[in-house]
């Protein structure tokens, strides 16, 4: 086709500059130019045309949810290769020598080869991005596992496409992996700290202690789990701030996970006053039994005089609720709490709170006055 396009310009011969340019002569660069530019605006405009269709498509679903992927491919599409791309063809138009002949297509593969691997960065991220709003809420941990097996994909593409482009220029990839390898021994040990956090990446991701949305408290600090990198775990906190955790020193701490606890156990305690009858104290804790059996969802436990206080008596109560919910247990809390206080009012029963009793004796202020002089 170029070489057509030259032969249908040889009407252009007269208003050309004769004589050639690197072997090739002024009608064959006029093709060859023309070539380019319809080159790049056809390619421009057919990327245009895809990426809209498929937009269309995968509003309306028509074949699931792959068409988004088709739309990340081609928004993956950079202009330097649609233009590479339209050099290559235009350069087909030329009679090019050897030399030009293999640093043209040295130059095409490595472009090829560089926009290949955005391709299957963009198809890694879409089928990532698919698999979470997919399974995010069934199956957390896989999607933490994909998330990580992403990361270790898409390194392996650009690490697949950089030893291409090392093959494509005569470099021996053999003996340079070698080298690598040695070379790797000297760089681990330099970077021990960042390969720790990388293999407790790892560690997580395989043994799931938390997995994302869970809620877990790491010493004084808690959040839900937004995050899980190669080198930090990103929780954000109840406040709103987000925490952000080395992974080798978070596996290395006490991690709690409320995300899997499936009941809770409570105990709380309570004080009257010592001047309680004792029929009154004997019967506290059916009253508290009472109050705890009267809501849902909730198994009574125990309930006792548990000691002497120093200014009251005390009560100690425990009881399960069945269910993570923390707004329910505080829900449950609340109405045993006015339950207690309803019957404590009825019983004439008076909660304890910290009290001094300070006994005062009266002396013969004269008789201490006469000691005091002497």
């Amino acid at each position: 086709m170029p070489y057509l396009i030259a032969d249908m310009l040889s009407f252009l011969d007269p208003i050309l500059p004769e004589g050639e340019f690197l072997g090739n002569p002024a009608r064959r660069w006029a093709a060859a130019l023309i070539v380019f530019v319809v080159g790049v605006v056809v390619l421009r405009i057919a990327k245009s045309v895809l990426r809209a269709r498929a937009a269309t498509l995968a509003r309306r679903r028509v074949i699931g949810n792959w068409m988004e992927g088709v739309v990340q491919i081609v928004d993956a599409t950079r202009l330097w290769f649609l233009v590479a791309a339209a050099a290559f063809l235009a350069s087909l138009a030329l009679t090019l020598d050897g030399r030009a002949l293999a640093f043209s297509h040295a130059a095409a593969a490595l472009i090829l080869i560089l926009q290949a691997a955005l391709w299957a960065n963009a198809l890694i991220a879409f089928a990532v991005t698919h698999y979470t709003r997919e399974r995010l809420d069934i199956d957390a941990a896989s999607v933490t596992t994909a998330r990580a097996l992403a990361v270790v994909g898409k390194i392996a593409v650009w690490s697949l496409a950089l030893l291409l482009m090392l093959d494509n220029f005569g470099i021996d990839v053999t003996a340079l992996v070698a080298g690598l390898g040695i070379g790797g021994i000297a760089v681990a040990l330099a970077a021990q700290n960042i390969l720790g956090d990388l293999f407790a990446s790892l560690s997580i991701v395989l043994d799931k202690p938390f997995v994302l949305g869970d809620f877990i408290i790491v010493g004084d600090l808690m959040g839900t789990v937004e995050h899980i990198g190669l080198k930090t775990t990103r929780l954000r906190s109840l406040s709103g701030e987000q925490l952000i955790f080395s992974n080798n020193d978070l596996l290395q701490s006490r991690i709690r996970n409320y995300k899997r606890m499936e009941q809770r156990r409570i105990v709380f305690s309570l004080g009257v006053t010592y001047d309680t009858p004792a029929d009154k104290i004997k019967a506290i804790p059916a009253i508290l039994r009472a109050a705890v059996e009267k809501q849902q969802q909730v198994r009574f436990d125990r309930a006792h005089f548990k000691e002497y206080g120093d200014s009251s008596l005390l009560y100690e109560v425990v009881y399960i609720v069945q269910s993570a919910d923390f707004n329910l247990y505080m829900d449950i809390q609340q109405q045993i709490n006015f339950d207690i206080l309803d019957r404590f009012q009825a019983e004439k029963i008076e909660f304890a709170f910290p009290t001094r009793t300070v006994y005062a004796q009266v002396t013969n202020l004269g008789e201490l006055a006469r000691r005091a002089s002497e």
